[in-house]
């Protein structure tokens, strides 16, 4: 299922919620329109009544998704370093290398 805002514009959800509010439109009929549920339909219908001339169903993220930190990045290099310079190493043969491992 496709989220609000890659659906509708801002206009097309404006102008269906503003007929909802004229009652032109039953509120089940318009949540099934737009895919949504009771809960996030009044939230909707609040934001368009306390500011129409900015009303948007635009997400914005405040954090970038699928992230590690620093540190864990960090880690993560030392560790594959330590791991390759056994596979460098001549005295290692790459065949038991799996073996010291587990």
């Amino acid at each position: 299922m496709k989220q609000l805002h890659k659906k509708f514009n801002d206009c097309q959800v404006k102008d269906l919620m503003t007929r909802y509010l004229q009652k032109k439109i039953e509120r089940k009929d318009l949540q099934e329109v737009l895919g949504i549920k009771r809960t996030r339909f009044f939230a909707l219908i609040k934001r368009l009544k306390e500011d129409p001339e900015n009303f948007s169903v635009s997400y914005f993220r405040s954090t970038p998704t699928r992230t590690i930190s620093k540190a864990i990045e960090t880690n993560i290099i030392k560790e594959l370093n330590i791991e390759k310079d056994l596979i460098k190493t001549k005295d290692v043969p790459i065949k038991y290398y799996w073996r010291l491992i587990l």
